[in-house]
């Protein structure tokens, strides 16, 4: 279990997609699963990079590659799914990705990201709703610990994608109030993953970096003015913040 805490905690800002994954137990498919959240976001925060011609970290290739990653995920969980509850979770997810995974592959145009953000944004949900099954699947108060670590990883990258939709000039009524929705749930899932009963030192130093890490995030939450910190290090703090 510690490993896994570890592990999960580590990617709470996602690194590059992971190849040749097998599933072997209920805590690595609560893992992988989770990772599927991230993905959602982590692909609307590229789309929208790409559109903008930013090409800080690669947005053309991680969005292949994370397109890569979600598809043979999805086979790997669906091979693994021991109960009709969990199947039927997943099914949905493969009838949302499918339109989506086109949608995504195409020229990014500003004209359709608010389309492409709602159908995200429902898949983010279905991806959701599967986690959490494998997670009850589990029985256990680890696999619990696992799901909020993972769901960690999809805020910061759902945070990075809405700025990056801000800067490129979407404009979303609802820019505010999602943003401020991630960020309280980012915090107070923080706060329950440092009471965990399973924490060690090396976890307790992980997180604090993470709670240093996302202070930036707090102050954009909180201001109201358009651009509160550089795009580039809204990018660096999703993709690269991996010493913790």
């Amino acid at each position: 279990m510690r490993k896994w805490m570890i592990g999960a905690i580590a990617a709470c800002v996602a690194v590059a997609p992971s190849w040749a994954i097998k599933i072997d137990s209920p805590s690595e498919a609560v893992n992988i699963a989770g990772k599927q959240r991230m993905y959602t976001q982590r692909m609307l925060k590229d789309y929208a990079m790409i559109g903008m011609h930013n090409s800080f970290g690669d947005p053309a290739k991680d969005l292949k590659e994370t397109i890569a990653a979600f598809d043979d995920h999805l086979e790997l969980l669906q091979a693994y799914a021991q109960n009709d509850e969990i199947k039927k979770s997943l099914e949905n997810v493969v009838q949302l990705w499918q339109p989506l995974k086109k949608m995504l592959s195409e020229t990014p145009d500003l004209s359709k990201a608010a389309d492409l953000q709602r159908k995200i944004d429902a898949l983010l949900k279905a991806s959701n709703e599967a986690t959490q099954k494998f997670a009850d699947a589990t029985g256990k108060q680890s696999g619990e610990i696992v799901n909020i670590s993972g769901r960690q990883r999809m805020l910061s990258q759902r945070m990075a994608a809405l700025y990056m939709l801000k800067a490129w000039g979407l404009r979303d009524p609802e820019f505010a109030q999602k943003l401020a929705d991630a960020v309280k749930l980012f915090k107070t899932s923080l706060k329950t993953l440092e009471k965990a009963p399973q924490n060690d030192d090396t976890i307790r130093k992980k997180l604090e970096s993470v709670k240093r890490a996302f202070v930036f995030f707090e102050m954009m939450g909180r201001s109201k003015s358009k651009f509160i910190v550089p795009n580039t290090l809204v990018q660096n703090y999703a993709l690269s913040v991996q010493g913790f």
